[in-house]
């Protein structure tokens, strides 16, 4: 069973654990997707499974997206995601995949667009300290020398400086599972996930599963 699926943050709550406790968790709208293509090692020189998310109108598609969908006789769908798979023979197009494929408890890496901040500047962004605020000091929040005028008479590829902030691919890996809803199609997964709600998610079986004692 693919051990993937594509979904959309909905928002954090919190549920009780067995012994009481309050656990802060992501709800995610995971799936159902439908793959729409699989590609084979002698094909496509390497095993995935292309899966489509959120249904849309295909005449709003460019002509080579519409050609795509309409091979494989599935509907036009908003995303598409590939996941690698040792097996390719095991999937068909047009095979649904649901959060069924997760059990509670298990691990996952989940993937996210951050949230954008726009220009920020450097004590925000890279959270230097700053200046003095008192004393007529006029270095405030400022970055300081980014090169020296002797040597190397420039600034070095890399320096921090201000600039735009977030709205950058993130992924937090060994994410614990919490609850899994079928009927809802709805995923709780532990803590928080990169994105604000409504943001598109990718959720995989984690590659780094953690031990029990938590090394």
């Amino acid at each position: 069973m693919l051990k993937g699926i594509i979904g959309k943050k909905l928002g954090m709550t919190q549920v009780f654990h067995e012994e009481g406790g309050v656990v802060p968790v992501t709800v995610i709208q995971a799936g159902p997707c439908k793959v729409v293509q699989v590609k084979t090692a002698e094909k496509e020189k390497y095993a995935a499974v292309q899966l489509g998310f959120e249904e849309r109108a295909s005449q709003k598609l460019k002509k080579p997206l519409q050609g795509h969908f309409a091979k494989a006789q599935v509907p036009a769908f908003r995303y598409l995601r590939e996941f690698r798979v040792s097996d390719p023979g095991a999937f068909q197009v047009g095979q649904e995949i649901t959060v069924e494929s997760f059990q509670v408890g298990e691990r996952v890496d989940v993937t996210g667009v951050s949230k954008g901040k726009g220009f920020m500047g450097v004590v925000k962004r890279w959270h230097f300290r700053g200046g003095r605020a008192t004393h007529g000091s006029m270095f405030h929040r400022a970055p300081g020398s980014i090169g020296a005028s002797s040597y190397p008479s420039r600034t070095w590829p890399g320096q921090k400086m201000g600039g735009h902030m977030g709205s950058q691919k993130n992924t937090l890996q060994n994410l614990e599972v919490m609850d899994v809803r079928p009927r809802q199609n709805l995923l709780l997964v532990k803590g928080a996930v990169p994105g604000g709600p409504g943001g598109l998610v990718v959720v995989r079986q984690a590659k780094k599963k953690k031990s029990k004692s938590g090394n």
